[in-house]
């Protein structure tokens, strides 16, 4: 993530995964994404870069939005980075009411990931539903919940991954 300053000043991110249990209907929520973002990483309970693009040092985070903002043209290869990932529910939906759960669950991204959608990533959420919960559930509430999974699922795959050759990881510092 954060390879907006190129490789040299990214950190390594991976897989991650989050579940939500919606009360005592039954529907179950749950994101898996692989976060291979081009942007910084921010934690939606805090509000705190927790990864992304670091300073020269390699020991503090920058905040890469800030930059941009201050007139920095960021010119990245197109097709090195992606955030991909799924949003599966119990509950039965049509095509249309999956396809608006995906589109809803999309806000998770931009809930952790700054910028996020750029033209340098292929940022992509999926919804599919396994169709054994049957019954009247709200398709709005679910894209919401999707949404927070996502975001919950992003967190976790950086903070969950470990650094390789060189490339740091979350957990290898004090951000």
């Amino acid at each position: 993530v954060g390879k907006l300053f190129g490789q040299k000043f990214a950190m390594k991110s991976g897989i991650g995964t989050a579940s939500v249990k919606v009360s005592d209907t039954g529907v179950v929520v749950a994101a898996l994404v692989a976060v291979n973002a081009l942007g910084d990483i921010i934690s939606p309970k805090s509000g705190r870069l927790i990864a992304g693009a670091r300073l020269p040092d390699g020991k503090r985070l920058r905040n890469s939005m800030a930059e941009i903002m201050r007139g920095y043209q960021i010119a990245p290869q197109a097709g090195g980075n992606t955030t991909i990932g799924v949003v599966a529910t119990n509950a039965a939906f049509d095509k249309t009411q999956m396809t608006k759960i995906a589109q809803m669950a999309h806000d998770g991204l931009a809930r952790t990931i700054n910028p996020v959608h750029t033209p340098f990533d292929g940022d992509t959420i999926f919804a599919l539903s396994t169709g054994t919960l049957k019954g009247k559930f709200n398709h709005g509430n679910i894209g919401a919940i999707g949404a927070e999974a996502v975001a919950q699922a992003v967190v976790r795959a950086v903070t969950s991954a470990s650094g390789i050759d060189g490339l740091p990881a979350w957990r290898d510092g004090s951000w």
